[in-house]
């Protein structure tokens, strides 16, 4: 709310001007967040570009900026970027944007991609189980070897 003295209407009987009150409500935006002057931002990310690191391009309020992220980032991590918030009401400076870091988890791999991902875990040490098939699958399979 703001409050301008002296802006608003003629008191009664020639009285002195009263105060305006101004309630401002601000539009949510369909990018981003707010906090006072600065900005949130969820950026996804392949999870090859977290774990070799990339350059990637990051919507600010006055266009695109090129961000390098560093390699083995992880999921929530959050980068700030200086000045790319909201303009202060006094003041030539501005709030900063944060962008939070989200990995996207491929959801759909082909065969090789997941022979690939089997030999990265076994070069880490990792033992990943093989998934079980369900009813429904050991069916299908049934009738594709028919």
């Amino acid at each position: 709310m703001i409050k301008l003295s002296g802006q608003g209407e003629v008191g009664s009987k020639g009285g002195p001007r009263g105060d305006l009150y101004l309630v401002i409500n601000v539009k949510p935006h369909s990018l981003f967040t707010r906090e006072g002057n600065d900005i949130y931002f969820d950026m996804p990310v392949t999870f090859v570009q977290a774990a070799l690191g990339d350059e990637i391009e990051v919507p600010t309020l006055d266009g695109k900026v090129k961000y390098t992220i560093p390699e083995g980032t992880q999921t929530g991590t959050v980068f700030r970027l200086r000045e790319k918030g909201i303009p202060r009401i006094r003041g030539n400076s501005r709030g900063d944007q944060y962008v939070k870091v989200i990995v996207d988890t491929p959801k759909k791999l082909n065969e090789k991609q997941k022979d690939l991902l089997r030999q990265f875990a076994s070069e880490c040490g990792e033992e990943v189980h093989e998934k079980k098939r369900t009813f429904g699958q050991k069916i299908e399979d049934m009738f594709k070897k028919k």
